[in-house]
C-alpha cells in the first residue's frame, strides 16, 4: 500500500507545507487538499507543486458543482504541468447544504453529473474537440440555449499526460457501483474495513464488470490517525474523532437525506444513527457524539499498541486499501511513518 495524508489547517497553511515536506521525505506517497468552503484548494495545491518533488499532489475534493467539466480538466492539467506529473483530481458532489447555500447552485443529479464530468475531462486531456451531448453536460452549448456562436475547442495546451487520475468521492450504491466502473480511485469516508465488503461489496463488484481493462485496478484510499499508546491514551485518540462523526452522521444534511446516516445505517447502527441524528440537530452536540457506538471507533482505528497497529493494516489491505491514509498522533510522526510505511508495504 502507498501512504497518503490529508494537508492539516490547524497550525496553518506555510506550517502545514513543512509537515508535507518532511513526510515526503519519510515516504508518504500522496497529499491530499480539501476544499470545502474555506480557502480555494487549487491554490494552495499550485503551491505545494511548486516546493515538494515526489508526493502526489490530490485535491480531496473539488465539488463538481463549482466548477464545469472543462474548467475541471484544465485546472488538472495546469497541476499536473506545474508538478511534473503529480496531479490527481478528486471529485465529489458535497451536498446541497454547501452547494445550494454556499455556491446557490441547484443541486441536481449527481450521479449523472459525475459521470459526464469524467468523460469530459479524458476528452480534455486527449486533446480532442470537446463535444459532448449528454443529459447534464452539451458541449458546445445548443443555440436555442445561447446566442448560437459556441464551437468546439480543443485545449489549447498539451497536458502532460492525458491519463490524470480521477479520484470520487462516494458513498450510495449507485454512486459507489458508478466510481468502480469509470474512476482510477475511490475516496469513502468513514471506512471500516471490518464490514467494508459488507456495506459496498456488491456495489464495487458491480461497477468492476463494466470497468474498462485500461483503467487497471480501481485505487481505494483509507484510514484515519495513526500511532501508539496504552489503553488511557488509546481511548483519548479514538474519542477525539466523536465530534466530526456525529457532525456528519447528525448534522450533515437533513432528516430523510443524509448520505453519511445512511452510511451508518448501513453498517448495523440503525438505532445510534437516529438517535445521534435526533440529539445533533436538537443542538445536543456533545450528547450525540457520545452515542457513537464503541465498536465502529475500534474496527476503523489505526491507533493502539503495535500489535493491534500492523493488524489493523493487514485489516486494510485485505479489504482492498491501496493507499493508506495517515494522520500521525505522537511526539515522533517520522518514526511512526516509518512503522507503517514497512508494515504496509
Amino acid at each position: 500500500m502507498k501512504l497518503s495524508m490529508s494537508l492539516s489547517y490547524a497550525g496553518g497553511f506555510h506550517q502545514a507545507v513543512e509537515q508535507v515536506k518532511a513526510f515526503e521525505k519519510a515516504g508518504v506517497d500522496m497529499v491530499w487538499v480539501a476544499e470545502a468552503y474555506g480557502n480555494d484548494g487549487v491554490t494552495l495545491m499550485g503551491y505545494l507543486a511548486a516546493v515538494t518533488e515526489t508526493i502526489e499532489i490530490a485535491s480531496g475534493i473539488l465539488p463538481i458543482y463549482t466548477r464545469t467539466p472543462t474548467l475541471l480538466a484544465m485546472t488538472a492539467a495546469g497541476l499536473d504541468e506545474l508538478s511534473g506529473g503529480r496531479a490527481v483530481l478528486g471529485i465529489g458532489a458535497s451536498g446541497p447544504q454547501v452547494i445550494e447555500g454556499f455556491h446557490g447552485v441547484p443541486y441536481d443529479r449527481p450521479l449523472q453529473r459525475t459521470r459526464e464530468i469524467i468523460e469530459i475531462c479524458r476528452q480534455v486531456w486527449r486533446r480532442e474537440r470537446v463535444e459532448h451531448d449528454g443529459t447534464a453536460y452539451t458541449l458546445p452549448l445548443p443555440p436555442e440555449q445561447g446566442t448560437g456562436l459556441g464551437k468546439a475547442l480543443k485545449i489549447i495546451t498539451h497536458p502532460q499526460r492525458a491519463d490524470i487520475p480521477i479520484y470520487v468521492a462516494s458513498l450510495g450504491p449507485k454512486n459507489v457501483a458508478m466510481t468502480a466502473e469509470l474512476a482510477d480511485g475511490w475516496l469513502p469516508i468513514f471506512y471500516n474495513p471490518h464490514k467494508a465488503h459488507t456495506v459496498w461489496g456488491d456495489d464495487l463488484a458491480a461497477g468492476a464488470a463494466k470497468r474498462s481493462a485500461d483503467l487497471g485496478t480501481l485505487q481505494v484510499v483509507a484510514g484515519g490517525a495513526v500511532g501508539f499508546g496504552d489503553a488511557e491514551t488509546t481511548k483519548k485518540v479514538r474519542d477525539g474523532g466523536r465530534g466530526m462523526t456525529a457532525l456528519y452522521v447528525g448534522g450533515m444534511g437533513a432528516r430523510g437525506r443524509n448520505f453519511y446516516n445512511d452510511l451508518f445505517c448501513r453498517y448495523g447502527h440503525e438505532a445510534e444513527a437516529k438517535e445521534i441524528q435526533d440529539l445533533y440537530l436538537d443542538g445536543k452536540k456533545d450528547e450525540a457524539a457520545a452515542k457513537i457506538p464503541d465498536d465502529f471507533l475500534e474496527q476503523s482505528s489505526l491507533f493502539g499498541d503495535e500489535g493491534f497497529v500492523r493488524d489493523q493494516i493487514q485489516a486494510y489491505k485485505e479489504s482492498g486499501v491501496t493507499a493508506l491514509s495517515i494522520q500521525p498522533v505522537g511526539p515522533n510522526p517520522l518514526e511512526i511513518i516509518e512503522k507503517v510505511k514497512a508494515w504496509a508495504e
